[in-house]
């Protein structure tokens, strides 16, 4: 009778360090995954940031002609 018991404690000794396991590993792997995403996207160009403001309303559109025109100077001299 206890030696049977003593198999179902082993079982469910091993199962909890497997389950603890796996639970770790997924969430690193989980954690992975978003900053691999985050790199991806990359950083906004001063165009897009302009054209980010103004789709937002942060900026009147003669505010973006003068700036845009400002960026495009800027990258015609370089």
């Amino acid at each position: 009778m206890f030696q049977d018991y003593g198999y179902y404690m082993v079982g469910m000794h091993a199962f909890w360090w497997i389950f603890w396991i796996i639970l770790i590993v997924s969430i690193l792997f989980s954690g992975r995954g978003r900053s691999e995403r985050r790199h991806d996207r990359g950083r906004e160009t001063p165009h897009e940031v302009l054209r980010r403001r103004l789709a937002n309303g942060e900026i009147k559109p003669e505010e973006y002609e003068q700036h845009k025109a400002l960026l495009d100077q800027d990258t015609v001299s370089k």
